[in-house]
């Protein structure tokens, strides 16, 4: 884990659900002084299933320590479940993560990894029952059992990084605004600037 940035680790693969990927990043990489890494086994490029083409930012080998690591759904993902290279490193991110996160059938990759092992999770409603093979207990909802953050559909990825943006938001805006705080001259702290406009 980082401690000066907050560093999200994001696995993408062929075939995925791009949505699943790209809703949450957007949230994430919008955290003050984040760090978010797109990750793959190699840096060439990775085909979504509907065409959209993905540049990895890093591979799971050179992956640095992670806050969060997230895991998309999609068709791609029937492969992943015995893939013994994104298995071991989902297990070694899941250390040290603070959070862990299946996103739709993303969740059945964790449960292959035997990161929901005696847990409730979620993942898409077609796929739910499927959660039994890998110990976990299926519930139709986006749920948070410890550091882990599993649910079905694509808005549950958004949902998880909006659920983890706000604390980590909130503790970086005010470390952030006391830095600037000191280094500020008095004179202007009694007339601030607002910004004009915001996105």
């Amino acid at each position: 884990m980082s401690a000066a940035r907050f560093r999200s680790g994001m696995l993408v693969f062929p075939n995925l659900t791009q949505l699943d990927l790209t809703g949450p990043y957007e949230v994430l990489a919008r955290l003050p002084g984040a760090e978010t890494l797109l990750l793959w086994k190699s840096l060439d490029p990775v085909r979504s299933e509907h065409g959209l083409t993905i540049l990895p930012m890093a591979t799971l080998s050179s992956s640095p320590p992670l806050d969060l690591v997230l895991v998309p759904g999609g068709a791609g993902i029937n492969p992943l479940l015995e893939d013994p290279e994104v298995l071991a490193f989902l297990r070694s991110a899941a250390a040290t993560a603070r959070y862990v996160v299946g996103v739709c059938t993303g969740s059945l990759v964790l449960g292959a990894a035997g990161l929901l092992r005696g847990r409730r999770a979620g993942t898409h409603w077609m796929s739910r029952d499927l959660l039994r093979a890998f110990g976990a207990e299926p519930v139709a909802e986006r749920v948070v059992d410890g550091n882990i953050f599993t649910g079905g559909g694509v808005t549950a990825g958004i949902d998880v990084a909006l659920t983890v943006a706000s604390p980590e938001g909130r503790r970086r805006r005010r470390s952030s605004s006391a830095s600037n705080t000191r280094r500020r001259h008095p004179s202007a702290l009694a007339h601030p600037k607002r910004p004009t406009r915001r996105c």
